[in-house]
């Protein structure tokens, strides 16, 4: 299916979640809690229809088709 990912326009799996995503955006595997199995932080935020969803609620929120997520994240620097 398709979502807009950072207002371009991404393929997911008919059956993903935020976690999925994340996973395939960061090349990362993710426990079900959004925690980085490698337990590295992550050091992203997400919003899914213009409402950021909590880490713990990555696994539980399912993308439909035509969905938009705002994937943003952490810069170290000044």
């Amino acid at each position: 299916m398709n979502i807009t990912l950072n207002g371009s326009r991404h393929s997911v799996a008919d059956d993903a979640s935020i976690t999925t995503l994340i996973s395939q955006i960061t090349g990362r595997p993710l426990a079900a809690n959004g925690q980085a199995t490698d337990g590295q932080k992550l050091g992203v935020a997400v919003a899914h229809n213009s409402e950021v969803v909590p880490r713990s609620q990555w696994f539980v929120t399912a993308l439909a088709e035509g969905d938009d997520v705002e994937l943003v994240t952490a810069v170290q620097g000044g």
